[in-house]
Formats: structure tokens, sequence, C-alpha cells
């Protein structure tokens, strides 16, 4: 493989091709708004700099990852002779079976076509195609730059050759791939969901405050982050989707996302990106702690 294609440049989607062109990859970066492109390439230069600041790589490395990305605004032009399309959009199941359903008719009939889907069905995604064979789930991990598992999720019909191929392919990017078969939340939201909906219910029924809750999980379960802060970085809503495909899936009541998760995402209380979920993360309050260090 020489040439990958990512779809969306939010959180996933640039660290998804940060990745790739670090490792020799030819990178189309592509997204339907040119100022979410420029954004997500100021990100991968960000990130960059702070390896480079910590010794990791040199400023070449830099130049020559972000001399391997190409922007596009536009899909067809984007995904045209590339060997992969990585797909990192919102995790919102009828925008990806459009985004698939249109994949399948421009790309190369040779073409394998992934998603970083992080509980969406495979096999449902697949099935908006004529190669479900080709379809597969590459569930990368947020830091994508620094962690280092990639969930590999099987559709009914994915073929062993093109999950062998993504697996090597994994490995050369550095990253440790785990094969998993396709049921909602796979292996790591599987776990790690209702890990997180179950904070939110200990905080909804007044057992604890939020950094009582975090410490208890960090300090006495080796968290390195605890479940509510983790939450606010993943973001409330992508939390909250990702229970209701649990649920939907399963009929398990367990899976129920909690009154107050839903209530905070209607609210627009959405963690790191809305600056301010179960913890501030304002201008202001970013100025009250600067102003605390030097007080």
């Amino acid at each position: 493989m020489k040439t990958i294609a990512v779809i969306g440049a939010g959180t996933m989607g640039n660290g998804i091709a940060h990745v790739f062109a670090q490792n020799g990859f030819e990178v189309n970066l592509i997204d339907i708004a040119q100022v979410s492109l420029d954004k997500g390439l100021a990100t991968i230069a960000k990130n960059l700099d702070r390896m480079i600041s910590k010794g990791i790589i040199e400023e070449g490395v830099k130049n020559n990852t972000l001399g391997n990305i190409t922007t596009f605004t536009d899909l067809k032009k984007g995904v045209q002779k590339t060997d992969l399309v990585v797909e990192a959009a919102t995790e919102n199941l009828e925008t990806k079976l459009q985004i698939f359903k249109n994949l399948d008719e421009i790309c190369n009939a040779n073409s394998i076509l992934a998603t970083n889907t992080s509980s969406i069905s495979i096999t449902q995604i697949a099935a908006a195609t004529q190669r479900p064979d080709k379809v597969i789930g590459m569930h990368f991990m947020n830091p994508v730059p620094i962690m280092k598992l990639v969930e590999i999720i099987r559709g009914y019909s994915t073929s062993d050759e093109i999950t062998k191929t993504i697996m090597e392919l994994s490995k050369q990017l550095g990253k440790i791939p785990t094969e998993v078969n396709d049921y909602p939340g796979f292996v790591a939201n599987r776990i790690l969901m209702p890990m997180i909906n179950e904070a939110i219910e200990t905080l909804y029924n007044q057992v604890a405050g939020v950094q009582e809750i975090d410490t208890v999980m960090k300090l006495g379960m080796a968290h390195p982050m605890g479940p509510l802060q983790l939450a606010d970085f993943i973001g409330l809503d992508v939390c909250l989707s990702i229970l209701k495909v649990m649920y939907d899936g399963f009929k398990n009541p367990k899976y129920a996302p909690c009154p107050l998760l839903v209530n905070m995402v209607m609210a627009g209380k959405l963690g790191v990106k809305s600056g301010e979920g179960f913890y501030d993360y304002s201008e202001s309050r970013k100025a009250e702690k600067v102003s605390a260090q030097f007080s």
C-alpha cells in the first residue's frame, strides 16, 4: 500500500492521517470544510512539535510528515487511486452508510474500505456496498499518535485476506492490532462505556462528587485518568451515542444511558470540545489556573 485516504479531519481523522504520514504513506486528508482541514493540519503540526521538544523525532520527520499529506474537500478527487480509505467521520449510522455507498461507487474496485467507528456494526456498514468482503473496522484509540492499540473488527463477510492485510498494515504503523468480532461496542467500548456510565450514575445518585469519583478510580484502580475526565475527553455526545448503539443492539438495561448524561448532552455540555462537561475547560478557567500558578 502506498496511498491512503482519510475521511474527516477531526480529532480521530487528523490523528490517523498523522500516523500514516509519519510512517511514509501518502495521505489524502478529506473533509467537507477547508477550515476543518486547516485546523487538522495545525493540530498535526502542533503534535509533531511536541514530539520534537521531547526528543522523540527530529525536525526533518515533521517536514516529511506534513509533506506526505494533501488535503481535499472533494471526496471523489480525494479517494481516487487510493489503496485504502479510512472513514473517521461523525459517529452516526446514516452518515456512515451514505459515505460508504458513495465510496463503493467511486473507489477503485480493489480499494479496501475501513471505518474507525467505535461501536457501529461493520456488517451493517458493509451492506451499503457491493464489496462487503473488503470492508473492515480499524478502531484507533485517542490520541492516535500515542496509543498503541488498534481494534481490527471483521464484518460478517470480511475476507481473511483483507483482515490479514490490515493487521500487517497496522503493525507497519507501530501499532498493536487486536482482532475482534462484530458486536455492538466491540471490546474496548463494550467494557469502557458501562464503566463511564456507572461513574455518571454514581454522581447522579450523589454518592460522591466528580473529583472524588475520579480520585478513587485513579488511586484505587491505577487508572491514568478518572472515568468522568475521560468522558469529557472522549466527548459526552460520543459516549451517549455509543451507549445508545449498545442498548439498541443488546436490549439490555445495563447499557441504558444515565439521565444525567442525556441532560448534559442536550444542554450542550459535551466536555473538552464545548469547554465544559464534568470539568470546566473554558478560557476563563484556564486564565484562573495560570494566575494561581504565579500568585
